[in-house]
């Protein structure tokens, strides 16, 4: 089963946009996490009416940060995007009238419940000025460029 990236693609993108001194395009953001411009918008869209993020069209626009970093957690971000599943397990539902079946299910949606209640609660914890710390020191002891950071063709 795939997994799914659109949290962990968001934040890549948020973070490219608060070490950007301008807007950024769809493209450039699109580039950065390798996926298509009109995707990026979509979850962008998202964004902005979170109020995370602001779009100006024309020359010169693009998407730009409307929020500061320490106020914002990555489980805000993880809602602004719809909330997508943290666990891509499920169970049988082939038989639901099977007792067998319902008592595996009750158990194991329990348990998921309470994964996923552990996770969000973490995710409260973190905020974008935490990964942009933890950017910059990484950044500070690789000897990387600012053009390898920016995924500049």
């Amino acid at each position: 089963m795939k997994k799914d990236g659109k949290l962990s693609a968001v934040l890549h993108v948020l973070l490219h946009m608060a070490e950007s001194k301008t807007p950024s395009t769809s493209e450039s953001l699109a580039q950065a996490v390798q996926s298509h411009p009109v995707v990026v918008r979509r979850v962008m869209a998202g964004l902005r009416d979170a109020g995370f993020v602001a779009s100006a069209k024309g020359h010169g626009g693009g998407w730009v940060l409307s929020c500061p970093l320490e106020g914002v957690s990555l489980a805000d971000i993880h809602r602004a995007v719809g909330e997508p599943a943290f666990l891509a397990v499920g169970h049988r539902t082939e038989r639901p009238e099977c007792l067998v079946e319902q008592a595996v299910n009750a158990a194991l949606d329990g348990t998921y419940r309470e994964a996923e209640a552990l996770l969000l609660a973490r995710l409260e914890q973190i905020t974008l000025v935490d990964l942009s710390r933890d950017f910059h020191d990484r950044w500070a002891s690789s000897g990387v460029s600012k053009k390898d950071i920016s995924h500049a063709v």
